[in-house]
């Protein structure tokens, strides 16, 4: 890591330079975490990650305060920090004399990163818990595309109407391939065409449990799924550096960069109700040229999210922004702005971390559970992506 990356302490003004932090510290920090683990003393005292986001922030989500929900314990944090130490920080991860982020982006959590090596050039609070909403769509859909038959049918069913937030407009008597299901959860975030694609994996729990295993061997260790769609359940997560990651990972496979840049495609209809074609609901993809693609989401609980990655004179950047408000700035605009500021920066410009390509080799998690906030008060409204 070089000499200049400052790694900025969120809500206190302070800095605190980490200086030549490289592969030799972090392997010396790991040796004594497990020399702390082994003799019985409290890991609580290592700082395994930002304090403050272990969990996402109050309100909770409805479905956390409903009778009889048991919201799990946080995730653990796993040491050193997945993608590098200077990562852990709960606010900016910058490097010193460079132009700095753009005052606009407000969002409470981003990390911009190289796509192609996965240097990350800038980040905020990039490990910090956030609900991810329909952006983990994108994990979802990784796993549909391993398991199934892209020309795999499957029918339409009466749960398709009914089920919250946003639909693509699929349903009973409707007959659908896999890829088609696939257009509708990228394109128009329908929870039913993540419904059906959970049921042709094998339902609700086993897609769930894939998309966890998943998350996992890619690293994305701040990612807790709790539904396919993406719609909040207890215990949620993800991490801005995760959707990062995980985008990351979903460009490689070419089913998924194929359709994420798809403008439209034919939907077939169902009883009576004619096909129709669905038009791509991601706005950075008809706004800012070079869009690869990129995936919206929101939910009361969860605000604004956004992963998206884009190519300029043969150079791809990826990022993602959670828990944002469309002020001074619409959310898409936060992330263009920060692709703009990433496209600034010369090609060699130093990195502040990396998005790992897969589990780390050496990751162990210590840390006791931190409180998991304020989970009894009223959900102001059901949400939807």
């Amino acid at each position: 890591m070089p000499d200049d990356v400052l790694w900025a302490a969120g809500g206190t003004g302070e800095t605190a330079v980490v200086r030549r932090v490289g592969e030799a510290m972090g392997a010396a920090l790991l040796a004594v975490l497990l020399l702390l683990a082994g003799s019985g003393a409290a890991p609580a005292a290592v700082a395994a990650g930002c304090p403050t986001g272990q969990v996402p922030p109050p309100p909770p989500a409805l479905e956390e305060t409903a009778p009889g929900a048991v919201v799990p314990a946080p995730l653990a944090w796993p040491v050193p920090p997945v993608g590098g130490i200077a990562l852990a920080a709960c606010g900016d991860v910058v490097v010193s004399g460079v132009t700095p982020v753009p005052a606009e982006v407000t969002a409470a959590g981003f990390v911009l990163a190289d796509l192609d090596s996965g240097a990350v050039l800038a980040a905020r609070a990039p490990h910090a818990r956030h609900r991810p909403a329909s952006a983990l769509k994108v994990l979802t859909a990784m796993v549909a595309i391993d398991r199934l038959d892209p020309t795999a049918t499957v029918a339409g069913a009466p749960e398709d109407l009914s089920i919250d937030g946003s639909r693509a407009g699929i349903g009973p008597g409707g007959t659908y391939t896999v890829r088609e299901l696939l257009a509708g959860l990228l394109l128009n975030s329908g929870n039913d065409t993540a419904q059906a694609l959970a049921r042709a994996i094998g339902g609700d729990a086993a897609t769930v449990t894939a998309m966890t295993d998943t998350a996992r061997v890619l690293g994305a260790f701040d990612t807790r799924p709790a539904t396919p769609s993406g719609l909040d359940g207890p215990g949620m997560s993800s991490s801005a550096y995760d959707l990062a990651l995980l985008f990351r990972q979903a460009l490689r496979k070419p089913l998924f960069a194929e359709i994420i840049a798809t403008r439209t495609v034919p939907i077939p209809g169902y009883g009576d109700r004619p096909g129709f074609v669905l038009s791509n609901a991601n706005p950075l993809l008809s706004r800012y040229p070079g869009t690869l693609g990129s995936k919206t989401g929101f939910t009361d609980a969860a605000r604004h999210t956004i992963v998206a990655a884009a190519e300029r004179d043969g150079r791809r950047l990826v990022v993602a922004v959670v828990r944002a408000e469309n002020t001074p700035m619409m959310t898409w605009q936060q992330a263009a702005l920060l692709l703009d500021h990433g496209f600034a920066l010369p090609p060699d410009a130093p990195a502040v971390g990396t998005l790992v390509d897969g589990r780390p080799a050496a990751s162990v998690s210590v840390g006791v559970a931190i409180p998991s906030g304020t989970f009894s008060a009223p959900a102001s409204a059901r949400e939807s992506p």
